[in-house]
């Protein structure tokens, strides 16, 4: 589980980017993003509980104003908490809405105005919680060691409803915690999108222009890199997919492509050839069996199915290279044999 404490001073801003759908997709994008992902980008917001307010955007964030003119020196009134569970990790409603509870009492706001809400834009489930800092009594809720809260908080969640651990920020970790490897959700959902991309286009130009589609500006040069919808740049090469993967990919793809329509071609040519033989007897079903496993061990069509095979396997085998775990063997600290390494080169020549 991943969430972050966000302060804030515009409650209509923090209300309307989480109740409305992304600014930066069409209505055709979410479309096509809906079906390639299996998840809804076109209303992806609901509304879970309304805690002493309610409303649409305009009225919650009148009405979250008026309560933060309580006191005078709170220049960020907002408190914004993104909750997100670890990939493959799944809750039912209410239990999203008591981690939720959870959070805002972790944060002394449970008495405060606050709205939970579930965004159904990605697989695993997604809440956001906006709270007033500002009580009804006029005092503010504290934002003191609010990431270390946070942590902490998620910890005993995880524990609680028996969810994968997921570790926080690297920087705000102790040092033996930094020597575990962490899950970036920005980089999974690219090497994700990639790979269904490349599952579904023949060359490059498509290739370019569905991860456009998408929300991702494509830049190549020497190598390649996108720049998501938050304006987050991050190398091909980061998420295992450098720009001579990609194209190696795609050749692959399009040599098994020109193939398989030879192969086609082929066995058009072979049924034409053994429709011209008649066997009725068993004897002579056996001999035209027999001819015909002859014919195609010696023929084009018989080499052109083992060079697909074997294109076929190196295909395979490359996508497996690309997302089989970056540390298959967790019992061996990855820091460590870094460090064994370094030691070996330090050492000096006999």
């Amino acid at each position: 589980m991943i969430g972050r404490p966000i302060t804030g001073s515009s409650f209509l801003g923090c209300i309307s980017y989480n109740l409305e759908d992304k600014r930066e997709l069409t209505e055709e994008q979410k479309e096509q993003l809906s079906q390639l992902e299996g998840v809804r980008h076109k209303n992806r917001a609901e509304v879970l509980v309304y805690n002493k307010c309610f409303g649409d955007k305009y009225e919650l964030a009148a009405q979250f104003r008026e309560v933060a003119q309580l006191s005078k020196r709170v220049e960020k009134p907002v408190f914004h908490f993104p909750i997100r569970l670890a990939p493959g990790d799944s809750i039912n409603r209410d239990e999203l809405i008591e981690i939720a509870e959870a959070c805002v009492k972790e944060f002394e706001v449970e008495n405060n105005q606050y709205v939970i809400i579930l965004h159904k834009d990605t697989p695993e489930p997604h809440i956001h919680i906006i709270a007033n800092r500002v009580g009804f009594d006029g005092k503010v809720a504290s934002d003191s060691y609010s990431k270390r809260r946070m942590m902490a908080l998620c910890r005993r969640l995880e524990k609680q409803y028996k969810l994968r651990e997921v570790l926080g920020p690297r920087a705000s970790l102790s040092k033996e915690l930094r020597l575990i490897p962490q899950h970036n959700t920005r980089k999974e959902r690219l090497k994700n999108d990639i790979r269904r991309t490349l599952e579904q286009v023949k060359n490059y130009q498509e290739f370019a222009e569905l991860m456009r589609k998408l929300g991702y500006t494509v830049l190549k040069s020497r190598g390649i890199a996108f720049i998501d919808d938050k304006k987050v740049r991050i190398k091909g090469s980061e998420v295992g997919f450098s720009l001579s993967k990609i194209e190696q990919i795609l050749h692959l793809k399009k040599t098994l492509v020109d193939k398989q329509a030879k192969q086609t071609l082929l066995e058009a040519v072979r049924r034409q050839q053994t429709t011209k033989y008649r066997a009725n007897t068993p004897a002579q079903k056996l001999l035209l069996q027999t001819w015909q496993q002859a014919q195609r061990e010696k023929s084009p069509l018989f080499r052109l199915q083992q060079e697909i095979n074997i294109v076929t396997q190196e295909l395979n085998q490359l996508l497996y290279d690309l997302f089989k775990p970056e540390y298959p063997d967790q019992s061996i600290n990855p820091e460590l044999i870094k460090e064994a390494k370094r030691k070996k080169k330090r050492r000096p020549p006999k």
